[in-house]
């Protein structure tokens, strides 16, 4: 792949099964010298991660970006709030749409483009126990199917 392509560092694989995505946004992110290296190692979850409006602006809250394994004494915390970049208009759309009642804002995916890292955010309404079986069971369904055209091919 080339520098200008974008590559997951980090995806949150379980968000399109917990929830149904809406619309998709990206934002730049404010990080520390160690974070950064360590995100380029693959060193972060995103499981637990949710981001928050607060005064105009974006936070990533209860993200996971481990310590650097050379950091020394230079390493960053593993679980402080994370700023967000996005034009006001932007952010204004989210808050907005955060208000509604059963939405919130997710981050899905920390990737590179153009040697920065962006944060892929999604707006996003829960799932609940009855539309997982239905995930599950569409997914099963397909893995079915491929498997008998495999067979006849």
């Amino acid at each position: 792949m080339s520098d200008s392509k974008s590559k997951d560092l980090v995806s949150n694989r379980k968000a399109t099964f917990n929830y149904e995505i809406i619309d998709t946004f990206e934002a730049g992110i404010v990080l520390q010298g160690t974070e950064i290296k360590s995100l380029r190692d693959h060193g972060g979850s995103l499981q637990e991660a949710y981001v928050q409006v607060t005064a105009g602006e974006l936070w990533l809250v209860n993200c996971s970006i481990s310590h650097y394994r050379f950091g020394n004494v230079h390493n960053h915390e593993e679980r402080r709030l994370k700023k967000l970049l996005m034009h006001k208009r932007e952010i204004q759309k989210l808050k907005v749409a955060t208000q509604e009642k059963g939405l919130t804002l997710i981050p899905l995916s920390f990737y590179l483009k153009d040697g920065r890292v962006k944060v892929k955010l999604a707006i996003a309404k829960g799932k609940n126990t009855v539309d997982k079986r239905e995930t599950i069971k569409e997914r099963d369904e397909k893995r079915t199917i491929a498997k008998l055209m495999k067979r006849h091919v």
